[in-house]
């Protein structure tokens, strides 16, 4: 048996998940983060792997970016639980004709979006494979309201707090070799997390998501825990002109880099209708929570259910 059979990357999830046992532990498998409470501070940990071949390829990324995406990434989940990164655990796995400039530039990437955030590595481990790999296991603070996938209501309103698609359009450029969109490109070799938005947005959001697997994938992912559906609005999803431009160049459909392609980590989050206006400052409208539990793609007066999610590793 395949894992794709059984529900790819979410229901390898769903195997694997077990209710916690000790009583410090306030969130388990299934949400961005885990958090816990060994004493008076709530504790929110992460990890997150980035492996060469599938999260980047060395034909176009420098080792500075491949250490700069690694922890983005990561304080991209910290940031979708409003809480603030502290500590970091780096491990690399790395070849054996591997050069020490390449892991001076590696780690000088990490370092300097460490700085950027505030975060102390502390850290790590080495070791050697057929492939780099960089996995970063980072621990942050929350000081407030836990934003969890599960906490989203029926009536609640889905917003989006940025433009999204740029990063799965990047990718495609790099992949087909098309000159110029540098900034497109960017978007997918220079990711950048939304901590301090997503502070701002913890204050007023029931449940809270980045969008790391395309936003098909967070709506259905807060759902699920929500026990819920949604309802999202095409024609309202946030694509940049340039984003547009740049997947027509390759042949695709931008709306589709933001439904189904990932790595853009702005975030998902739904609010009450009476914090509409809070909201409308932090992001754009782009659905809404309903009771029935099934999603629908919504454009004009035409709606019809989204049987397809994001980005998954075993798809």
């Amino acid at each position: 048996m395949r894992i794709k059979s059984i529900g790819g990357e979410l229901g390898l999830i769903r195997m694997i998940k077990r209710k916690p046992k000790r009583r410090g532990i306030l969130v388990g498998i299934g949400d961005d983060a885990a958090v816990v409470k060994p004493g008076n501070k709530r504790l929110v940990l992460t990890t997150d792997l980035l492996v060469e071949g599938d999260h980047f390829s060395l034909k176009w990324s420098t080792p500075r970016q491949i250490g700069v995406k690694a922890i983005e990434t990561n304080v991209s989940d910290i940031a979708a639980m409003n809480a603030k990164p502290m500590y970091a655990l780096i491990s690399v796995s790395l070849k054996k004709d591997t050069s020490v400039e390449f892991v001076r530039s590696l780690y000088s990437g990490i370092y300097a979006s460490a700085k950027r955030y505030g975060i102390e590595v502390i850290g790590g481990d080495f070791t050697h494979g057929e492939n780099i790999v960089v996995n970063v296991v980072l621990v942050g603070e929350a000081e407030s309201n836990i934003c969890l996938r599960r906490n989203a209501k029926p009536g609640d309103l889905i917003f989006v707090s940025g433009s999204i698609g740029g990063s799965a359009a990047g990718l495609e450029l790099l992949r087909k070799r098309v000159r110029g969109f540098h900034d497109v490109k960017r978007a997918h070799l220079e990711p950048k997390a939304q901590l301090k938005k997503a502070l701002r947005i913890g204050k007023i959001a029931n449940a809270m998501e980045d969008v790391s697997d395309g936003l098909a994938s967070e709506v259905r992912n807060i759902c699920a825990e929500s026990r819920c559906g949604a309802e999202i609005f095409i024609e309202k999803i946030p694509v940049s002109r340039r984003v547009r431009k740049a997947a027509k160049a390759v042949g695709k459909n931008a709306v589709d880099f933001a439904l189904f392609g990932g790595e853009d980590f702005q975030l998902v989050f739904t609010v009450s209708k009476k914090k509409l206006s809070k909201a409308k400052n932090l992001g754009t409208l782009v659905g809404r929570i309903i009771s029935k539990r099934k999603i629908y793609l919504v454009k004009g007066k035409r709606k019809s259910e989204l049987n397809r999610a994001g980005y998954d590793h075993f798809a």
